[in-house]
Protein backbone atom coordinates (compact mmCIF):
# COMPACT_ATOMS: atom_id res chain seq x y z
CA UNK A 1 0.00 0.00 0.00
CA UNK A 2 2.54 2.57 0.92
CA UNK A 3 6.65 2.66 1.89
CA UNK A 4 7.98 5.29 3.89
CA UNK A 5 10.30 7.48 1.91
CA UNK A 6 10.84 9.88 4.88
CA UNK A 7 10.12 10.10 8.71
CA UNK A 8 10.95 14.16 9.62
CA UNK A 9 10.34 16.10 12.86
CA UNK A 10 7.33 17.79 11.07
CA UNK A 11 6.31 15.78 8.62
CA UNK A 12 6.22 12.12 6.98
CA UNK A 13 6.79 11.06 2.87
CA UNK A 14 5.53 8.00 1.43
CA UNK A 15 5.56 6.61 -1.48
CA UNK A 16 1.77 5.46 -2.20
CA UNK A 17 1.27 2.33 -4.81
CA UNK A 18 -1.06 2.37 -7.39
CA UNK A 19 -5.08 1.79 -7.12
CA UNK A 20 -4.63 2.53 -3.36
CA UNK A 21 -7.62 5.20 -1.84
CA UNK A 22 -6.29 8.48 -0.14
CA UNK A 23 -9.35 7.78 2.06
CA UNK A 24 -11.39 4.88 3.53
CA UNK A 25 -14.19 3.68 1.94
CA UNK A 26 -16.22 0.43 1.44
CA UNK A 27 -15.05 -0.75 5.06
CA UNK A 28 -11.26 -0.60 3.82
CA UNK A 29 -8.60 1.61 5.56
CA UNK A 30 -7.31 4.49 2.89
CA UNK A 31 -3.61 5.08 2.94
CA UNK A 32 -3.77 7.72 5.40
CA UNK A 33 -5.25 5.92 8.12
CA UNK A 34 -3.54 2.98 7.51
CA UNK A 35 -0.38 4.69 8.21
CA UNK A 36 -2.21 6.35 11.17
CA UNK A 37 -3.01 2.93 11.99
CA UNK A 38 0.72 1.69 11.75
CA UNK A 39 2.41 4.10 13.30
CA UNK A 40 0.32 5.03 15.86
CA UNK A 41 0.09 8.69 15.48
CA UNK A 42 -2.34 11.28 14.38
CA UNK A 43 -1.52 12.56 10.42
CA UNK A 44 -2.75 15.60 8.90
CA UNK A 45 -3.31 15.46 4.71
CA UNK A 46 -2.51 18.47 3.09
CA UNK A 47 -2.61 17.34 -0.52
CA UNK A 48 -3.61 14.14 -1.99
CA UNK A 49 -3.31 11.58 -5.06
CA UNK A 50 -6.09 10.17 -7.31
CA UNK A 51 -6.47 6.16 -6.44
CA UNK A 52 -4.84 5.35 -9.88
CA UNK A 53 -1.76 7.50 -8.88
CA UNK A 54 1.55 6.40 -7.43
CA UNK A 55 3.99 7.93 -5.80
CA UNK A 56 5.30 10.79 -3.01
CA UNK A 57 2.28 12.04 -0.85
CA UNK A 58 2.88 14.19 2.22
CA UNK A 59 1.38 14.33 5.86
CA UNK A 60 2.32 17.20 8.11
CA UNK A 61 2.35 15.70 11.91
CA UNK A 62 1.00 18.51 13.62
CA UNK A 63 -1.61 20.91 12.95
CA UNK A 64 0.66 24.13 13.01
CA UNK A 65 2.88 22.08 10.53
CA UNK A 66 -0.43 21.12 8.30
CA UNK A 67 -1.14 25.29 8.67
CA UNK A 68 2.00 25.76 7.52
CA UNK A 69 2.24 23.45 4.51
CA UNK A 70 -1.10 24.37 3.52
CA UNK A 71 -0.08 28.26 2.84
CA UNK A 72 2.91 26.70 0.96
CA UNK A 73 0.87 24.71 -0.73
CA UNK A 74 -1.56 27.23 -1.66
CA UNK A 75 1.31 29.79 -2.52
CA UNK A 76 2.58 27.34 -5.21
CA UNK A 77 5.77 26.88 -3.13
CA UNK A 78 5.75 23.26 -2.81
CA UNK A 79 6.68 22.39 -6.49
CA UNK A 80 5.49 18.47 -7.58
CA UNK A 81 6.41 16.64 -10.64
CA UNK A 82 4.58 14.15 -11.84
CA UNK A 83 5.42 11.19 -14.76
CA UNK A 84 3.08 9.56 -16.99
CA UNK A 85 2.67 7.63 -20.19
CA UNK A 86 0.45 7.99 -23.01
CA UNK A 87 -0.24 6.32 -26.40
CA UNK A 88 -1.03 8.08 -29.30
CA UNK A 89 0.90 11.54 -30.97
CA UNK A 90 0.38 14.44 -28.90
CA UNK A 91 -0.66 17.66 -30.51
CA UNK A 92 2.38 18.96 -29.10
CA UNK A 93 5.36 17.60 -27.74
CA UNK A 94 6.37 20.03 -25.40
CA UNK A 95 5.14 23.34 -24.07
CA UNK A 96 1.98 24.65 -21.42
CA UNK A 97 -1.51 23.36 -21.12
CA UNK A 98 -3.61 26.14 -20.13
CA UNK A 99 -7.35 26.89 -18.87
CA UNK A 100 -10.21 26.48 -16.97
CA UNK A 101 -11.38 23.64 -15.71
CA UNK A 102 -15.63 22.74 -15.48
CA UNK A 103 -17.37 19.24 -14.42
CA UNK A 104 -18.41 17.27 -16.90
CA UNK A 105 -20.35 13.91 -16.64
CA UNK A 106 -19.52 10.80 -14.64
CA UNK A 107 -17.21 12.71 -12.08
CA UNK A 108 -15.33 13.89 -14.76
CA UNK A 109 -13.99 17.33 -15.81
CA UNK A 110 -12.94 19.26 -18.45
CA UNK A 111 -10.85 21.87 -20.01
CA UNK A 112 -12.51 25.10 -21.23
CA UNK A 113 -11.00 27.61 -23.28
CA UNK A 114 -11.74 30.51 -20.70
CA UNK A 115 -9.15 31.58 -18.28
CA UNK A 116 -10.97 33.03 -15.64
CA UNK A 117 -9.07 30.45 -12.82
CA UNK A 118 -7.17 28.43 -15.21
CA UNK A 119 -5.45 25.31 -14.58
CA UNK A 120 -1.95 25.46 -16.02
CA UNK A 121 0.44 22.31 -16.25
CA UNK A 122 3.64 22.73 -18.13
CA UNK A 123 5.48 19.41 -19.81
CA UNK A 124 8.23 17.73 -21.43
CA UNK A 125 7.75 14.63 -23.67
CA UNK A 126 9.69 11.96 -25.02
CA UNK A 127 9.00 8.92 -27.45
CA UNK A 128 10.39 5.57 -25.22
CA UNK A 129 8.37 2.80 -27.18
CA UNK A 130 6.58 2.64 -31.04
CA UNK A 131 3.73 4.60 -30.16
CA UNK A 132 4.23 5.39 -27.09
CA UNK A 133 5.43 8.71 -24.71
CA UNK A 134 6.96 9.78 -21.27
CA UNK A 135 5.48 13.05 -20.07
CA UNK A 136 7.40 14.59 -17.12
CA UNK A 137 4.52 17.58 -16.14
CA UNK A 138 4.88 20.14 -13.91
CA UNK A 139 1.53 21.59 -12.76
CA UNK A 140 1.52 25.48 -11.60
CA UNK A 141 -2.22 25.03 -9.70
CA UNK A 142 -3.52 22.23 -8.05
CA UNK A 143 -6.86 21.42 -9.54
CA UNK A 144 -8.52 17.85 -9.18
CA UNK A 145 -7.82 15.98 -12.08
CA UNK A 146 -5.82 18.46 -13.65
CA UNK A 147 -2.80 16.14 -15.35
CA UNK A 148 -5.46 13.86 -16.11
CA UNK A 149 -7.37 16.51 -18.29
CA UNK A 150 -4.86 18.19 -19.62
CA UNK A 151 -3.39 15.22 -21.83
CA UNK A 152 -6.88 14.43 -22.08
CA UNK A 153 -7.23 17.52 -23.99
CA UNK A 154 -4.25 17.19 -26.19
CA UNK A 155 -5.81 14.19 -27.82
CA UNK A 156 -3.39 11.90 -25.57
CA UNK A 157 -5.01 10.16 -22.30
CA UNK A 158 -3.06 8.65 -19.74
CA UNK A 159 -2.59 4.74 -20.43
CA UNK A 160 -4.66 2.62 -18.09
CA UNK A 161 -6.70 6.16 -17.14
CA UNK A 162 -10.03 4.79 -18.21
CA UNK A 163 -12.41 7.82 -16.95
CA UNK A 164 -10.69 10.03 -19.75
CA UNK A 165 -10.72 7.73 -22.05
CA UNK A 166 -6.86 5.74 -22.09
CA UNK A 167 -5.95 2.28 -23.22
CA UNK A 168 -6.68 -0.19 -20.84
CA UNK A 169 -3.66 -1.46 -18.76
CA UNK A 170 -2.27 -3.31 -15.88
CA UNK A 171 -2.56 0.20 -14.23
CA UNK A 172 -3.34 3.85 -14.57
CA UNK A 173 0.38 5.71 -15.66
CA UNK A 174 0.70 9.13 -13.50
CA UNK A 175 2.86 8.98 -10.84
CA UNK A 176 4.01 11.66 -8.25
CA UNK A 177 7.91 11.65 -9.43
CA UNK A 178 9.18 14.35 -7.30
CA UNK A 179 8.90 16.83 -4.13
CA UNK A 180 10.52 19.89 -4.25
CA UNK A 181 10.29 22.75 -1.10
CA UNK A 182 11.22 24.81 2.00
CA UNK A 183 9.78 24.36 5.24
CA UNK A 184 11.08 26.10 8.46
CA UNK A 185 13.95 27.56 6.43
CA UNK A 186 15.39 24.25 5.18
CA UNK A 187 15.55 22.67 1.43
CA UNK A 188 14.05 19.66 0.51
CA UNK A 189 13.85 17.62 -2.04
CA UNK A 190 12.41 13.32 -2.77
CA UNK A 191 12.76 11.58 -6.21
CA UNK A 192 10.71 8.66 -6.60
CA UNK A 193 10.87 6.29 -9.09
CA UNK A 194 8.12 4.04 -10.13
CA UNK A 195 8.34 0.75 -9.41
CA UNK A 196 4.68 -0.88 -10.37
CA UNK A 197 3.35 -1.06 -14.16
CA UNK A 198 5.61 -2.80 -16.84
CA UNK A 199 5.36 0.09 -19.06
CA UNK A 200 6.91 2.54 -16.37
CA UNK A 201 9.97 -0.20 -15.41
CA UNK A 202 10.92 -0.57 -19.10
CA UNK A 203 14.16 -0.02 -19.65
CA UNK A 204 13.97 2.95 -22.49
CA UNK A 205 11.60 4.45 -19.92
CA UNK A 206 14.22 3.92 -16.96
CA UNK A 207 16.68 5.51 -19.12
CA UNK A 208 14.83 8.91 -19.57
CA UNK A 209 13.83 8.72 -16.11
CA UNK A 210 17.38 9.26 -15.18
CA UNK A 211 18.21 12.12 -17.69
CA UNK A 212 15.10 13.62 -15.97
CA UNK A 213 16.13 12.81 -12.17
CA UNK A 214 16.62 16.26 -11.90
CA UNK A 215 13.47 18.66 -12.59
CA UNK A 216 13.56 21.29 -11.24
CA UNK A 217 17.34 22.28 -13.41
CA UNK A 218 15.05 21.61 -16.68
CA UNK A 219 14.54 24.31 -18.81
CA UNK A 220 11.03 24.84 -18.41
CA UNK A 221 9.17 28.04 -19.41
CA UNK A 222 9.20 31.13 -17.53
CA UNK A 223 6.22 31.61 -15.61
CA UNK A 224 3.70 34.33 -16.66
Amino acid sequence: MYQIVADETDFIVIAKSHNVHFHSQDGSAGVMAKLEQDLGVKLFSVHRLDTLTSGLLLFAKSSQAAAEFTRLFTEHRVQKYYLALAKGKPKKKQGSIIGDMAKSRRSMYKLMRTMDNPAKTQFFSQSVAEGLRLYLLKPLSGKTHQLRVALASIGVPILGDTLYGGEESDRGYLHAFSLHFIFSGKEYQYINYPSEGVSFTALNTIKQLQMWSEPEKLDWPKQK
